[in-house]
């Protein structure tokens, strides 16, 4: 494991639905340039996780500290910090009235006013790395799911996050369209890009994590690196996840 110095540390963190405690103490160290990686069934809180992060939810209890700024802290800009941290989901939440050009700019434009001609140059470039660039002037009816996807990505890297927060990216797409999402999450790894990635993808997980988290019951039940925790388990209930992925094709 590295021992660079934490872009995102979690301390203690505890929130709840109403009677339901969803995350409990939850402690994470996530290094600058490093790619943490969550596990666990659909209700094991590693979306609530995500959402705490970003501030889409506000945590009960606990410090989630990025980069040494404590988010909850009502003196900080949380949109500010925000801009700073890039979350996509397994929907795509493209603006279906805007073109693909228009979907990445606008947080650019609107947000960070960056002058049209710049923010549409930043976007063209990354639709380009991407494989995209004649797609600028379509609209996201027209591309596939893969595609879509893929420009939701570039939407959140136009910004230029220091950390990037990965919920089911490929969840909601077809099996032959995952790779090709896939692929820039990879690429992305190389980059150096800092990422914490909510997957049910093993084989994906084992090819780009530093550290694999496994969640239960909103509780950090085995971490550590790849061959670890999903080649050689030690918690019996990390084994008995790791073995229903197994029988489910996805391992």
């Amino acid at each position: 494991m590295t021992t660079a110095t934490p872009l995102l540390e979690l301390r203690g963190v505890r929130k709840s639905f109403g009677t339901e405690l969803v995350l409990r103490d939850v402690d994470l160290v996530v290094p600058e340039h490093t790619v943490t990686v969550l596990i666990g069934a659909s209700g094991s809180g590693k979306s609530t996780l995500l959402r705490c992060i970003n501030q889409l939810e506000l945590i009960d209890d606990g410090l989630v500290l990025f980069d040494g700024i404590d988010l909850a802290d009502p003196r900080h800009d949380a949109d500010e910090i925000r801009q700073r941290i890039g979350i996509v989901f397994q929907a795509f939440n493209l603006f279906p009235h805007m073109s693909v050009l228009d979907n990445i700019t606008l947080a650019m434009r609107r947000v960070q006013k960056v002058p049209r001609a710049q923010a549409e140059a930043t976007a063209l470039d990354l639709l380009g790395r991407f494989s995209l660039a004649d797609k600028a002037a379509q609209y996201p009816d027209r591309l596939s799911g893969g595609q879509q996807q893929r420009v939701a990505i570039v939407r959140a890297l136009a910004v230029s996050p220091k950390l990037m927060l990965f919920d089911e990216v490929t969840s909601a797409l077809d099996p032959v369209l995952v790779n090709e999402v896939l692929a820039v999450v990879r690429d992305l790894r190389q980059d150096g890009m800092t990422m914490v990635i909510a997957t049910h993808e093993m084989g994906f997980a084992t090819q780009v994590a530093d550290e694999v988290v496994f969640l239960a019951g909103g509780v950090i039940v085995e971490r550590g690196a790849p061959d670890h925790v999903i080649h050689a388990p030690r918690d019996p209930q990390t084994q008995d996840f790791l073995r229903r992925v197994h029988e489910a094709g996805r391992l």
